[in-house]
């Protein structure tokens, strides 16, 4: 009777390195950074923010123009950019199938998310708030050769736009976050991305000519997040939304997609 030798085991060493949110969002951030399409689309951004701000503030002078409606105002063209960005950082793994390693490094799918939904937020913010500083200065020059200015002294009529508006493309990052891992296809989150924040309002406007009988599609067209947006970033007699409603709407977009991408990200294979 022959015994059997004991099989050889490997020990386990302990490296001291344990996976951590910190480390997750550290590489979300390399990702994100290290990406030609990133910086590419914040510079047409730039571009477009700056161009189109000065082009307005030199066409208009009319009596009680705000100069820093100027600044604010091409946010309506790089929303797409901000949604777009927000999809891609997300579809551009899952074409490359990344993703699995991701996952394989970051087991807890919520962690991922949120990770990459937080880094997408600053990056956004802080691009835009330099974007849109760069364009208050430009239009500051141009609306100063005719005796206006922007009145640095009233909060609401200078930081608190330019600060909203930064919040707002952070808002249109995360929607395209949200459709990136809901559908998984860079053309298909686009294409979504593009019909929330650019389509549906424009449709919405349509209804505007039909009557009263479909007056509550525009009324429903107000909560959409652009138009939410526009409210926050220039509250008053003029806006679709009081700010604070504006606000929470906003948040329930954010909230509501982003829970719907969880759901869809844990439920379902990479």
């Amino acid at each position: 009777m022959t015994t059997q030798a004991p099989v050889a085991t490997t020990p386990r060493v302990d490296t001291g390195r344990r996976l951590t949110f910190f480390r997750a969002v550290r590489s979300e951030t390399i990702k994100l950074t290290t990406l030609r399409s990133t910086w590419w689309s914040i510079a047409i951004a730039a571009v477009l923010t700056i161009g189109i701000a000065m082009l307005i503030a030199q066409a208009v002078d009319v009596p009680g123009f705000d100069p820093i409606q100027a600044v604010v105002m091409p946010i309506q063209f790089t929303m797409l950019l901000a949604g777009i960005i927000g999809a891609i950082a997300v579809t551009g793994e899952y074409s490359t199938g990344m993703i699995r390693s991701t996952l394989t490094a970051v087991p807890v799918r919520g962690a991922v998310l949120l990770a990459k939904s937080l880094v997408l937020a600053l990056f956004l913010f802080v691009s835009s708030l330099a974007i849109f500083g760069v364009a208050a200065v430009a239009v500051g020059m141009i609306v100063g050769s005719r005796d206006q200015s922007i009145d640095w002294s009233d909060p609401s009529a200078s930081f608190l736009p330019i600060l909203v508006a930064s919040l707002s493309m952070s808002v249109f990052a995360l929607i395209g976050v949200a459709f990136g891992f809901i559908l998984r296809s860079g053309a298909g989150a686009i294409a979504a991305t593009v019909g929330l924040l650019f389509v549906l309002p424009i449709v919405g406007n349509f209804f505007s000519m039909a009557g009263e009988a479909w007056a509550w599609v525009v009324d429903a067209a107000t909560y959409l997040p652009v138009a939410a947006a526009q409210s926050a970033i220039l509250p008053g007699e003029g806006a679709a939304l009081e700010a604070p409603v504006a606000f929470l709407t906003l948040a329930c977009w954010v909230v509501g997609a982003l829970l719907a991408a969880w759901a869809v990200l844990r439920t379902r294979d990479a």
